[in-house]
């Protein structure tokens, strides 16, 4: 994965840099350095791609709550 692609799923999972570096336990120097000094791992893709799979299903299932169609 390149410097782009990771922009572009992290604007689509919502996440800056630092956050992914919070929730996933990295420094945030480390994030940081990815596409630019440093390849970024290949996890990362995978991780955001489940991450940004888990936030729809998250609103799906808000969005079922409230029409009362989960109760």
């Amino acid at each position: 994965m390149d410097k782009e692609e990771l922009k572009q799923l992290l604007k689509q999972a919502e996440l800056t840099k630092k956050e992914l570096a919070g929730i996933t336990g990295l420094a945030p120097s480390t994030v940081n350095n990815w596409g630019s000094g440093q390849n970024v791992p290949h996890w990362v893709k995978s991780w955001l791609e489940n991450y940004i799979m888990k936030q729809k299903h998250e609103k799906i299932i808000e969005i079922l709550k409230d029409s009362g169609a989960c109760d």
